[in-house]
């Protein structure tokens, strides 16, 4: 049986994860900051673990013992404090993930970062500098941490109802447009999928690729 731990569950891409999750009945662990969304979460059958993503110790607290397979994290973001959670905490649970034994990391990161920054319009690029900086470095810390992991790269972010067209491609020349809850389905594809571990994609709808692009598709 996997236990999932889900960070950035309260909202957007998180929730949309954790909705399906519930529907597949896979055992589902969410960190939250604050108790605003545990009674929705907790209607899906979902258990609530509080805890910063800011704070190492606090993490492994709420995983520890818990016999957490994957962890998903879609979070990012400013914290309380002001410093964005998009290196900081993503390393606090990579760390908290490699000291309590779990097996696969899931990080959702953006396309932009690393080898995808041709992939989206140069002014963009400049706008979303600082942050594709910092989500660059929580995959370098990642890949560098001995976990199994997969990265998730998804194009601009739409909050609409999803599509089914949402694909990943490991050409990481590739830029688009996606619907969160599309996201949401690839990433839960990805649990337990051995052919997805150790790689970096990027997400898409494939009916919205910039450039009206041909490309291959990861096959999930």
């Amino acid at each position: 049986m996997i236990i999932v731990f889900l960070a950035g569950a309260s909202r957007g891409i998180g929730f949309e994860i954790a909705q399906i999750l519930s529907q597949q009945k896979i055992t589902t662990i969410a960190l939250l900051r604050n108790p605003e969304s545990q009674s929705k979460l907790e209607a899906l059958n979902i258990q609530v673990k509080f805890g910063d993503a800011m704070n190492e110790a606090e993490l492994v607290t709420a995983m520890k013992g818990q016999s957490v397979d994957t962890v998903i994290s879609t979070i990012g973001g400013t914290s309380l404090e002001g410093v964005r959670s998009d290196f900081v905490g993503n390393r606090n649970l990579i760390d908290a993930a490699v000291n309590t034994g779990v097996k696969h990391f899931i990080l959702i990161t953006s396309i932009g970062t690393g080898t995808s920054s041709n992939a989206i319009p140069a002014s963009a690029l400049e706008a979303l500098g600082a942050v594709l900086k910092e989500k660059e470095k929580a995959e370098t810390h990642l890949c560098q941490s001995g976990l199994t992991y997969t990265i998730i790269r998804p194009g601009g972010l739409k909050s609409e109802p999803a599509t089914q067209n949402g694909v990943l491609t490991g050409d990481p020349t590739i830029g688009g447009i996606i619907h969160r809850a599309d996201v949401a389905a690839l990433i839960c594809k990805c649990i337990g999928n051995d052919r997805t571990h150790n790689q970096t994609f990027s997400a898409v709808d494939k009916t919205m690729v910039y450039g009206d692009r041909t490309f291959e598709i990861f096959e999930l």
